[in-house]
């Protein structure tokens, strides 16, 4: 195989494609269609309080191997913080602290609701243990059921489904659970228990404390810098030309072409159309992308003119709007400057219906619910505010998805795919996204 390596996509699968071609010592082009990189994994600007918050709060499994690479790879590993705990809050100002490390993780899995009595814990505990064997030993209808009628089927009682499960599975997937397949639950089931037991310790949750520009794409921008690789922007793709059984050319909408030995070409599923036309399995590839779907999420970062009060760097809110709901506490994340505001950052997964609200209705709603939970919300005041709608910001994991995602390798060994839908260990994360560069990678190395 040449030297001519040419990535498609500046995304976090992209990105970690290009950083591990160049640490091999081959000649890489990538390719950009925007004017940044980073895909759906970016900082922007907040002008008014001349700040950078995320386009998205962003957290991290500490069972994320590939993504830890990745980060050693670019020099960001250190920027990762993993708390002992968590707060879930109710409307009616009951609280109660979720330990997310040791042996508390375990009571947080056995059931952590204020309410429940001892017969729900015993249930929890016999449901719980119940989701694991089956995460591990799955039924063969498992990919048949919503992880809504899973949970039901091993009998997880309601208070352990409210304080959890319910937002856990929706967070993992980003689908409510009444839609999401539990095969895909189970499987990153599966993989956490198998991540821990290699590396001896349960696996729990984290959050960068740094940008995501600082995080993902300053160190490889370093590392491109240093290895000559060649970052095109504005370069959109059209068609990945294959002759004779070889790729020989990325062709670019401006007509030029882009000669290639070997592409990785590692865009959503949403912007696979037209790319893969010479390949003999397209039309599988892209009935795949397409049945596959989208979700969407809505992030919204507040900037308030006083504390909220929180009591962890991340909190949820329990009965709020039928949704995953998380309130991000960037100054206990960060430790940013509070002179001119403090910023909250609050995601919406699965936002089916908040996606087509107006910006001014999302931030009403997002404040209101605040107020439902933190008393000194009730009288703060909204210095800046940025709503992110992301319409596709994964694609979808319900029921019947699951045998879609296509593997990295094509009938074409200069050609390989990668990105967060195609066939990984885990959902739609940055682990699956870097997973699939690492497995891209390894097929155009051997």
């Amino acid at each position: 195989m040449g030297d001519r390596y040419v990535v498609i996509g500046g995304g976090l699968a992209g990105l970690a494609a290009t950083v591990w071609l160049s640490e091999a010592g081959k000649n890489v082009t990538l390719l950009e269609r925007r004017g940044q990189l980073g895909g759906r994994t970016h900082a922007m600007r907040a002008e008014t309080v001349d700040d950078i918050p995320d386009n998205g709060q962003h957290v991290i499994a500490s069972g994320y191997q590939h993504l830890y690479r990745y980060l050693t790879s670019v020099g960001t590993r250190q920027h990762i913080a993993f708390p002992k705990s968590s707060t879930l809050r109710w409307p009616d100002g009951r609280k109660v602290t979720m330990q997310t490390t040791g042996v508390g993780a375990i009571r947080t899995l056995f059931g952590v609701h204020p309410d429940a009595s001892w017969a729900d814990r015993l249930r929890a505990a016999r449901a719980t243990l119940r989701l694991g064997w089956q995460a591990l030993h799955q039924p063969a209808d498992l990919a048949d059921l919503t992880t809504e009628q899973w949970f039901e089927r091993v009998g997880m009682p309601a208070p352990a489904r409210e304080a959890l499960w319910d937002w856990l599975a929706l967070g993992i997937a980003a689908e409510p659970v009444a839609r999401e397949s539990a095969k895909v639950f189970a499987n990153v089931m599966a993989t956490g228990f198998r991540v821990g037991v290699k590396h001896r310790t349960p696996v729990t949750i984290g959050y960068p404390t740094v940008d995501l520009d600082t995080l993902y794409i300053a160190g490889a921008l370093k590392v491109f810098a240093e290895r000559g690789v060649d970052v095109r922007y504005r370069a959109v793709a059209r068609k990945i030309r294959i002759e004779n059984g070889s790729v020989t050319a990325v062709l670019l909408a401006d007509g030029t072409e882009v000669p290639a030995d070997a592409v990785v070409c590692a865009v959503p599923n949403s912007n696979i159309g037209g790319l893969l036309d010479d390949l003999p399995e397209h039309p599988e590839i892209y009935a795949a992308a397409d049945k596959l779907g989208y979700t969407p999420i809505v992030s919204t970062n507040l900037y308030l003119d006083r504390p909220l009060g929180t009591e962890s760097a991340f909190e949820g809110l329990i009965g709020g709007t039928g949704v995953i709901d998380e309130v991000f506490d960037r100054q206990l994340m960060h430790g940013r400057n509070t002179d001119r505001a403090w910023l909250y950052c609050l995601t919406t997964s699965g936002a089916y219906e908040q996606i087509h609200k107006s910006n001014d209705d999302i931030v009403d709603e997002q404040m209101a619910l605040l107020r439902r939970y933190y008393p000194a919300a009730r009288d703060a005041r909204v210095v800046q505010a940025q709503v992110v709608k992301m319409p596709k910001a994964t694609f979808s994991q319900v029921v019947g998805t699951d045998a879609l995602r296509p593997p990295q390798q094509t009938s074409v060994p200069s050609l390989v795919l990668a990105g967060d839908w195609t066939a990984t260990d885990w959902s739609a994360t940055m682990e699956s996204a870097v997973q699939s560069a690492a497995k891209a990678v390894d097929l155009l190395l051997k």
